[in-house]
């Protein structure tokens, strides 16, 4: 999702696509400044902890210090984690609102349903949504699974609509809102489409949550289950992701956790805690985890453990981004594929991921090739908000050495 607000001057964008703050930091186990802790297969490994430790440093400082950061690299059978924040450890294990993150998850299931001839990703959203995608030039009937997938659809994002805007200024009124995903598609059809897909013509490339919206709609038709429930039997409960949920209405984060806090007064005067909240709860967003289940889930992507040879090499066919300049500054390189971006890497090759941008919660994401090598930086706002562009160019980089194994 990405609804704008502004608030203490900065802009927000929350959803799956959202508030952009974040960047990892510099390790800490005692959280008091400079102080510095890392893990190398549940062990400690005391201050000095490489690129790694360097790496989250950077990503705290990016975020001003008023952030929380947790970072896991996984090497085959090896990992190694680091934290940093001040006050209150983040736990290793934390879970957190993984936000558009969750994309990837819906790709894999809609993909799963193509590969057993459920559907097509041919198939049109006149097809399996009749009416829904209409009116105010809209057109079901020119767009295609595969368009939701990589984001060609030119449809309007939903969380951008004027209505939406002021969900932090009164954050308390929103907080336990559950609104069907059919009616958040609704607000965006009050708007025109930025535009239309044409056969034969080459792709055009806007990022829209409404995108995935309807591909969870799809994915219910096409598989005859609620989309959450396909996430747990198609993913979750074969991979053995014991620490990821999709929690519905439920608005807590299970098992340990940081807390989430914003620099915007709340009712009583105080930063603004969203810790709780059931606002992202479908297709777009709504994946709890940690960073080892994400690291499990995407190197079990990459290794064909969830889609066939030939489905796995469609998810990764990028189209070039176009038409969204706000998200080409952010990842100036690379392309989108379906429910995967790609981006290169200083040490050849290229890696694949999708990022998540809540409501003060950032995830990050990386998975070489092969799946051998995976990275997730999990970044918590302790009372700020980062600059977009700081925290994508820190994380960029410590992804990157993580994924090359960068030694220091």
């Amino acid at each position: 999702m990405r609804v704008r607000t502004r608030s203490a001057k900065h802009t927000v964008r929350w959803g799956t696509a959202a508030l952009t703050v974040a960047v990892l930091a510099g390790l800490t186990g005692t959280q008091q400044a400079g102080a510095a802790e890392t893990q190398a297969d549940g062990k400690r490994t005391g201050s000095s902890s490489g690129v790694l430790r360097h790496d989250v440093a950077a990503v705290r400082a990016a975020g001003g210090g008023k952030v929380k950061v947790l970072a896991e690299v996984r090497d085959g059978r090896k990992a190694a984690r680091a934290r940093a924040g001040s006050g209150e450890p983040v736990p290793w294990n934390a879970r957190f609102r993984a936000a558009s993150t969750t994309k990837t998850f819906t790709a894999v299931v809609l993909l799963q349903l193509a590969d057993e001839g459920k559907l097509s990703l041919d198939d049109t959203v006149e097809k399996w949504l009749p009416g829904v995608v209409k009116g105010n030039g809209n057109d079901g009937s020119r767009i295609t699974v595969r368009d939701l997938l990589r984001q060609t659809s030119g449809l309007y994002d939903y969380v951008d609509d004027p209505e939406l805007s002021g969900v932090l200024e009164d954050f308390d009124k929103y907080r336990y809102d559950t609104t069907p995903a059919a009616s958040y598609v609704a607000v965006a059809m009050r708007h025109k489409p930025l535009f239309t897909p044409r056969p034969g013509e080459t792709p055009r490339w806007a990022y829209s949550n409404t995108n995935y919206l309807l591909a969870g709609m799809i994915a219910e038709k096409a598989g005859k289950l609620p989309w959450r429930e396909q996430v747990e039997h198609r993913v979750i409960a074969p991979l053995g992701l014991r620490a990821t949920h999709v929690p519905g209405a439920n608005p807590y984060l299970p098992g340990p956790h940081a807390r989430v806090i914003l620099p915007i007064p709340g009712k009583d005067g105080k930063p603004l805690d969203v810790t709780e909240h059931s606002l992202q709860h479908t297709a777009d967003s709504a994946v709890i985890s940690t960073t080892s289940d994400l690291d499990t889930f995407y190197r079990a992507l990459m290794t064909g453990k969830l889609l066939s040879k030939g489905r796995l090499a469609e998810m990764k066919q990028t189209v070039e981004r176009t038409d969204d300049p706000e998200d080409i500054a952010a990842w100036p390189q690379g392309g989108y594929g379906l429910g995967l971006r790609e981006n290169p890497l200083s040490c050849g090759g290229s890696y694949r991921h999708h990022e998540g941008d809540g409501f003060g919660s950032y995830t990050r994401t990386g998975v070489t090739e092969d799946g051998r090598r995976a990275v997730t930086v999990s970044v918590t706002s302790d009372g700020g908000i980062p600059d977009q562009i700081r925290l994508n160019s820190a994380t960029r980089k410590l992804v990157d050495h993580a994924l090359c194994g960068s030694k220091r």
